[in-house]
């Protein structure tokens, strides 16, 4: 699969680069960030892959959240995939925000006209490893996850159904049981259909309940003036419930005074880049 370098531009003594490709799973071209720290120049490094949320593309994450000096440190390769499929002429598509293009939603759809396209869960889970490990000094072996909002919630999913294949999963502020919230029920229902029950599958709240993999070390930071947080949108407390109950540790900050935005996000992201070098540099 042949990439084709967007920009690269030096950043603490590595590359933060774009590249676009042809998606063989989403049947469009498809952009990634990746963030390539000094160490990948003589060695290969384990990767970090982000998640982004609702409306974003490819840059948010490289722009806004200020990781790479930490990535650098660690000896990390960050990858920051698109949110959705692009440009796929689907009526509809750019309609609303909170669905269709820039929200994904992290699962493999199986309704018309959404299913030949937005099948971001395998794009993330298959094909964009198959891809980076191809292509860049990666360790295939020691991969992790982590993600803001819909993409927090993608982080979530993709750790629980696929016990073993991250080592660690982090969250800002993720959707944490979407069949219960507004965001949850519009995208589930217009990907997967009316029916309630196979929603299950893409909720964290459902998913835990049943998890029996490896131990899951799961960080997630909530800003306490969230306002999708008061709207009832992302439910941390029903999903921190179902984790006490399954006895799987899970580290809850709620930080005092902070939003939902890209703020709160590069105020605590060295915490999770050391989470995940403490699992990915073991």
């Amino acid at each position: 699969m042949a990439l084709k370098q967007v920009s690269s531009n030096k950043c603490f003594e590595g590359f933060q680069k774009v590249f676009e490709h042809d998606s063989a799973e989403l049947k469009c071209k498809m952009k990634f960030g990746i963030y390539l720290p000094p160490k990948a120049e003589t060695g290969k490094c384990p990767v970090l892959y982000w998640l982004s949320g609702l409306t974003c593309t490819e840059q948010n994450f490289i722009t806004k959240a200020a990781f790479q000096q930490a990535a650098a440190e660690h000896g990390l390769i960050v990858v920051a995939p698109d949110t959705s499929p692009r440009g796929c002429n689907i009526e509809g598509e750019d309609e609303s925000w909170d669905f269709g293009t820039g929200a994904g939603f992290y699962v493999d759809a199986t309704e018309d006209p959404w299913k030949t396209n937005y099948r971001m869960y395998s794009y993330v889970k298959d094909e964009l490893p198959k891809l980076i490990n191809a292509n860049f000094p990666t360790d295939p072996e020691r991969m992790s996850i982590f993600g803001h909002s819909m993409g927090g919630h993608g982080a979530l999913i993709l750790a629980l159904k696929n016990p073993g294949k991250y080592k660690s999963v982090s969250a800002f502020a993720p959707i944490c049981n979407p069949i219960q919230c507004q965001w949850g029920k519009k995208a589930l229902g217009g990907y997967l259909g009316s029916d309630a029950s196979k929603w299950e599958a893409y909720d964290a709240t459902q998913l835990v309940k049943s998890y029996s993999g490896p131990r899951l070390d799961i960080l997630i930071d909530q800003g306490k003036d969230d306002q999708f947080l008061s709207a009832g949108q992302l439910l941390p407390d029903n999903f921190i419930a179902a984790c006490t109950e399954q006895k799987i540790p899970v580290v809850f900050r709620l930080q005092q005074g902070y939003d939902h935005s890209y703020f709160f996000i590069a105020s605590f992201i060295n915490d999770h880049i050391k989470h995940h070098a403490k699992y990915l540099n073991a």
